[in-house]
């Protein structure tokens, strides 16, 4: 089987492929383009290719060389704005904005941004005239009307703010965001009955709550830091322990409770209406980073800072999604500003040490997270994010030796910890021993009955071994039929049908699979294998000539080219599994592994 990959998350829950590559990572954000584009046009596609490849200090460059050939170019001015604010360059955006706020095409970013600027200086009455758009959609109506309320609010008007926020209309999906900022409004206004009021209403929304997560734990804070304000320390507790049975494995509200539970002064979410705007743009923002939102994510997230400089979960968001594009120079930055003593510092700490595995530094991750172990040693995510890095090595040893003690900590492993044991599995069947391996996919089944990843790799690796074929396929069939969208896993049923000689049966799986991982060299080259044993020899070629093409691992280009070549040895006896060091084995659906479900 294919190495397991490990990818930087957040959000959310997993860590899988580290492996994504530092090259990719690094061009991302190379910050000076290293030759002037000469031409307007030149100029231009430069930016859009730039802008594309999410390196904006290169597309803010080529905008700027665009606009000297056409200074009045209303698209160029329009781009170079945006791109400047997503880049987190929010002063040197603000004149643009003032030349564009009467462009009916961009007013919802260009006025926003002057209205951002106006609530920072305090000229509130300015906020409501900005915030009044010719043309707006259904999130810039609510996001305009949120800010005007803080306006309002900052006015000393919380009444009329929050009968702004009333008179607010829009889809279902309004009710919690209205809920949650008039809340906000009242109780930084010291109206209690009326905050206690809003705040239950909003945790009661529970419809709205599920689709934004982000939103709820914001809530869930405020709300809490009500109750403790408010003498009631037990109903506090409650709201946390709720939200996170709800909201599972989320480091932010954990280390909140503890801060409750030892009784620590803990201050209102929001104090000023700069914050309580800022606020606005960040729960928009977690709340469409998704789904390939992430660049309007960071935009709003980008335009919240001027509002609440150094502000921590806006930071760890800005570092997330770093992380998602690639920038994990940039992810590592962001990561490395949050407060040691913030609730975000051990998720931000730990993703740091992901980014700088990314990069290949994995001497340096595994200090961070070896810090980490001290500080908490029953934390199973630190062990399997230490695990990963090993593996990603190679260094199975190492792996397996840190997934032991990980298990030598868990005195009563649950249905959560079947990851140490899945991955402990793999780290010893990587060192063949297979007496080692087998019992920890065993217990992971015990603990996770029917897991798709571990029934996969389980039955594989007896159908690998020529043991248990039945037994092993029947388990693979069940991992498919939990997963059937899963390329990786429709790959090893059909790669199982492969090497027990059903040649027919593999080309209808691996066809499939192909569909769902079109890009994957590993599963094209099955398929081609397939193909052959089928005698369709002239498809076989051309889908060896696709996973030579779709960037395999050197030790596996060097057997695909030798299969172009000359094609498959002749099969002398079919029906049964070819063991041996160089049998070709199927990828693995990525591992669930470490990282913090942050977020979004």
């Amino acid at each position: 089987m294919q190495r397991s990959k490990l990818l930087g998350s957040v959000m959310g829950a997993t860590l899988a492929a580290l492996t994504v590559g530092a090259a990719s990572a690094q061009a991302a954000t190379n910050t000076t383009p290293t030759l002037n584009a000469g031409t307007l046009s030149g100029a231009f596609l430069s930016a859009r290719t730039a802008e594309r490849s999410n390196d904006f200090d290169s597309a803010i460059s080529f905008y700027r060389q665009a606009l000297a050939y056409d200074p009045k170019n209303t698209e160029l001015r329009q781009s170079l704005m945006l791109v400047l604010l997503t880049n987190g360059q929010f002063k040197q955006a603000l004149p643009i904005a003032e030349e564009l706020k009467s462009v009916p095409e961009i007013e919802r970013f260009s006025r926003l941004a002057l209205g951002i600027d106006a609530l920072n200086r305090k000229q509130y009455r300015q906020v409501d005239t900005l915030m009044m758009l010719s043309l707006q959609s259904d999130l810039d109506r609510m996001i305009t009307g949120l800010v005007a309320a803080w306006a309002k609010a900052g006015a000393g008007k919380p009444n009329e703010a929050l009968s702004m926020i009333d008179k607010l209309q829009g889809p279902e999906g309004f009710t919690l965001f209205k809920t949650y900022n008039s809340a906000l409004i009242a109780d930084m206004a010291g109206q209690k009955d009326k905050a206690a009021t809003f705040y239950q209403s909003a945790i009661d929304d529970k419809t709205n709550v599920a689709a934004a997560p982000d939103t709820y734990e914001r809530l869930v804070e405020a709300y809490a830091s009500f109750k403790m304000r408010s003498g009631d320390k037990d109903a506090a507790q409650a709201l946390v322990k709720e939200a996170s049975e709800v909201l599972s494995g989320r480091m932010v509200l954990a280390e909140f409770g503890k801060q409750i539970a030892d009784g620590k002064t803990v201050k209102p979410l929001i104090q000023t209406p700069q914050q309580g705007a800022a606020e606005v743009l960040y729960t928009v923002a977690t709340a469409i980073n998704r789904n390939g939102g992430e660049a309007f994510s960071k935009l709003y997230l980008q335009m919240s800072l001027p509002l609440r400089p150094d502000h921590d979960a806006t930071l760890y968001q800005l570092g997330d999604i770093s992380a998602k594009l690639e920038q994990s120079d940039k992810a590592i930055d962001y990561f490395g500003k949050i407060s040691a003593d913030s609730p975000y510092s051990r998720d931000a700490e730990m993703q740091l040490a992901i980014n700088l595995a990314i990069l290949k530094r994995n001497d340096e991750a595994i200090q961070h997270l070896n810090g980490l172990l001290k500080s908490q040693p029953e934390d199973m995510r630190t062990y399997l994010a230490i695990g990963s890095i090993y593996s990603q090595d190679k260094n199975y040893q190492k792996a397996a030796e840190t997934y032991d003690q990980a298990v030598g900590v868990l005195k009563e492993p649950t249905r959560n910890d079947w990851t140490i044991f899945y991955q402990r599995g793999i780290a010893y069947e990587r060192l063949k021993q297979w007496d080692k391996a087998e019992p920890n996919f065993l217990r992971a089944l015990e603990l996770y009955p029917d897991q798709p990843q571990v029934l996969n790799y389980l039955g594989y690796s007896w159908i690998d071994m020529n043991t248990k074929l039945e037994q092993g396929l029947d388990l693979i069939k069940k991992a498919v039929a939990a997963r059937p969208q899963d390329g990786y896993i429709v790959d090893s049923l059909g790669w199982a049908y492969y090497r027990l000689g059903r040649y027919d049966d593999a080309v209808a799986q691996l066809e499939q699979a192909v569909k769902l991982r079109a890009e994957d060299a590993t599963i094209n080259d099955h398929l081609g294998d397939a193909y052959w044993r089928a005698g369709r020899k002239l498809e076989a070629t051309f889908q060896w000539a696709h996973a030579r093409d779709s960037k395999p691992e050197p030790e596996d280009l060097v057997k695909i080219e030798e299969k172009l070549k000359n094609g498959l040895p002749d099969d002398k006896d079919p029906g049964v599994a070819k063991n041996g060091p160089d049998a070709p084995k199927p990828p693995v659906a990525p591992a669930p592994a470490v990282a913090p479900d942050k977020k979004g």
